[in-house]
C-alpha cells in the first residue's frame, strides 16, 4: 500500500499538468520536506482528507506547530502543489474561453474547489433558509464558514516586524504568497487576467463563497473604490464577457459601502438574487433609456437596453443627479458643511439580449438619534444585523453573524419554557414574539426563522433613502421626476 505522499503524488500528477511522472521522484521528496518522512500506508481516496492527514503527519513529525495559522499555510502549500502555474492557468482558462465563456469559467472554479482554494467543506457549514416577505423570498445566509481568529496568531503578529506586502488581501501579489501569522495563506491561490478599460484587471473566486461562483473582479493597481462613468461602463463590460453572471460594486463610501474600500474591485458570479426578481412599480424614461422604480426596500432605479452605452449614459445622469440631490422632507441630504452623502450601489447583469443596470441609490449620513447611520440598520433590529449593508444584502440575500446559531437555539429554548439565558439586546423582541405566538418545541425554530427574515427586511428598509411608504414613494418620483 503507497503512503501518503506516494498517494498525494498521484494526485499532483493527475491534476496539474506542469509535472509529468519523470517528476515523482521530485515530488515525493517535495511533500516529505514540507511534511517530514514518517508517513502512514493508510488508503485515503479523498483528496482532502488526504491533505488534512498530511498535515496531521506534519504535527507528528514536528515539521509545524499544532496551530491554526501553521496549518493553514501547510495546507494551502501542499495544495499550492496540486495547482498549475499562475501562466498555465491563464493559458487554460482562455483557450477554453474559445470553446466558450461558460466552459472557462467551469474549468476555473473546478479548479478552484479542487485545489481547495475555495473552502467548500466550510462553506457546507453555513446555515441557509428563504423567508417570504412583502418584497419577495430573501434569502437568509448564517455565516458560518470563517474560520475563528487564532488567539496565539494575533498574540505572535503583534511581535512581528511590520509589512505592507501585499498591500492588503485584493492585491494581485498574493498570487502564491505564503502567509504568516494574523494573514492568510495563498500559496494556492491563482487569478485570471484581463483587460478592461485599457488596465489590466484580475478574476477569482471567493474562498469563503456566499453563493454560487462567487467572483471577485480587481484592479491590478491598489487604489481605493470609486463608484463613476468608468465603473458603470466596466461591469457592462464584464457582463458582456460573462453573460451567464451578474456583477456589481459595493458603495465607495463608509457605513454604505463594503468591508474593503482600499482597493478597487467588483463582486460577481452565477446567482438570480431576489432584488433581480423584483418588478417594477414605476416606469419612465432617463437619457432616452427604459427605467423604472423598482418594488424594493432599499431605493433601486432599474435601466435597461440592448445597447450598454446607452445604459452608461443613463446611469451617469442618475448618478450624477443624486450626488447633489438633497431633499429635507424624508431627511436626504447630500452634503453636511463639505462632507459629501450620496453615492450609489450599481448592479449590472443580463437578461436575454437585454443589459440590465440596476442603480440603489445610497445616503451615509448619521445623526444623534443614528449615530450608526440614519440610513443603516437601527438600534431596534441590530441584534439581528449591526453591520454595514453591502452589495450581496442590498440584492437580497441576507449574511448574518456566527453568534445567531447558538443565540437562536437559546431562544428557541426559551420560548418553549426551558431554563436558559437568553442575551439581554433580544429580549424585547422575544416579548413581542411571545405576545404573538404560541411556541412549542415543534414551531419554535421555524418561527424564529421567519421572524429573522422578516426584521432583515426592516434592516434593508432602514438602509433605504426611500421608503416604500406613500411618502417615500412620492419622494422618490420626485427624484426621478428631474432626471430629463
Amino acid at each position: 500500500m503507497a503512503d501518503l505522499a506516494a498517494q498525494f503524488v498521484s494526485q499532483i500528477l493527475k491534476l496539474n499538468r506542469d509535472y509529468q511522472p519523470l517528476d515523482r521522484f521530485y515530488l515525493t521528496n517535495r511533500i516529505y520536506a514540507l511534511v517530514g518522512e514518517q508517513l502512514a500506508d493508510d488508503a485515503t481516496p479523498d483528496l482532502l482528507d488526504l491533505t488534512a492527514a498530511l498535515v496531521e503527519a506534519a504535527v507528528v513529525n514536528e515539521k509545524i506547530g499544532d496551530t491554526p495559522t501553521e496549518r493553514e499555510i501547510l495546507d494551502a502549500a501542499l495544495m499550492d502543489l496540486l495547482t498549475p502555474r499562475p501562466s498555465t492557468v491563464n493559458g487554460d482558462f482562455w483557450n477554453q474561453y474559445q470553446v466558450s465563456p461558460q466552459a472557462a469559467t467551469d474549468y476555473f472554479y473546478q479548479l478552484s474547489r479542487q485545489n481547495d482554494y475555495i473552502k467548500t467543506r466550510a462553506i457546507a457549514k453555513n446555515i441557509e433558509f428563504p423567508v417570504t416577505t412583502d418584497y419577495g423570498d430573501l434569502e437568509m445566509t448564517i455565516n458560518l464558514s470563517k474560520p475563528e481568529k487564532d488567539p496565539k496568531a494575533i498574540a505572535a503578529a503583534q511581535q512581528q516586524a511590520q509589512t505592507d506586502y501585499p498591500k492588503c488581501q485584493l492585491c494581485m501579489e498574493n498570487e502564491g504568497y505564503r502567509g504568516r501569522l494574523g494573514y492568510p495563506a495563498r500559496s494556492n491561490h491563482r487569478i485570471i487576467r484581463f483587460t478592461l478599460g485599457g488596465e489590466t484587471w484580475g478574476f477569482q473566486y471567493s474562498p469563503y463563497a456566499y453563493f454560487s461562483e462567487h467572483a471577485i473582479f480587481l484592479n491590478q493597481e491598489h487604489r481605493p473604490m470609486v463608484i463613476n462613468q468608468h465603473t458603470f461602463t466596466n461591469l457592462l463590460e464584464i457582463v458582456r464577457m460573462l453573460p451567464y453572471y451578474f456583477v456589481g460594486s459595493n458603495a465607495d463610501l463608509p457605513i454604505v459601502g463594503g468591508s474593503m474600500l482600499t482597493h478597487d474591485h467588483y463582486q460577481g458570479g452565477r446567482h438570480v438574487f431576489p432584488m433581480m426578481k423584483a418588478p417594477l412599480i414605476h416606469e419612465f424614461r432617463v437619457a432616452g433609456v427604459q427605467a423604472g422604480i423598482v418594488k424594493w426596500p432599499m431605493a433601486t432605479i432599474r435601466l435597461i437596453s440592448d445597447t450598454p452605452e446607452k445604459l452608461v449614459n443613463a446611469a451617469t445622469a442618475i448618478h450624477n443627479n443624486w450626488r447633489d440631490y438633497s431633499d429635507e422632507s424624508v431627511d436626504v441630504r447630500a452634503y453636511t458643511e463639505q462632507t459629501r452623502h450620496h453615492t450609489v450601489t450599481p448592479i449590472a447583469y443580463r437578461n436575454g439580449q437585454q443589459y440590465v443596470l440596476d442603480i440603489v441609490l445610497r445616503d451615509n449620513q448619521t445623526s444623534a438619534q443614528y449615530p450608526d447611520g440614519i440610513f443603516h440598520p437601527h438600534p431596534d433590529v441590530q441584534h439581528i444585523k449591526k453591520e454595514n449593508i453591502g452589495l450581496i444584502e442590498v440584492m437580497g440575500r441576507a449574511i448574518l453573524p456566527a453568534r445567531l446559531k447558538t443565540e437562536m437555539q437559546v431562544v428557541a429554548g426559551y420560548l418553549i419554557g426551558q431554563p436558559v439565558k437568553i442575551a439581554d439586546y433580544h429580549k424585547t423582541w422575544v416579548a413581542e414574539l411571545q405576545q404573538r405566538y404560541e411556541f412549542t418545541a415543534e414551531n419554535a425554530q421555524t418561527i424564529l426563522n421567519r421572524e429573522i427574515g422578516l426584521v432583515f427586511a426592516r434592516v434593508l428598509e432602514d438602509a433605504g433613502v426611500f421608503k416604500q411608504t406613500t411618502d417615500g414613494q412620492a419622494a422618490f418620483k420626485r427624484f426621478v421626476g428631474q432626471l430629463n
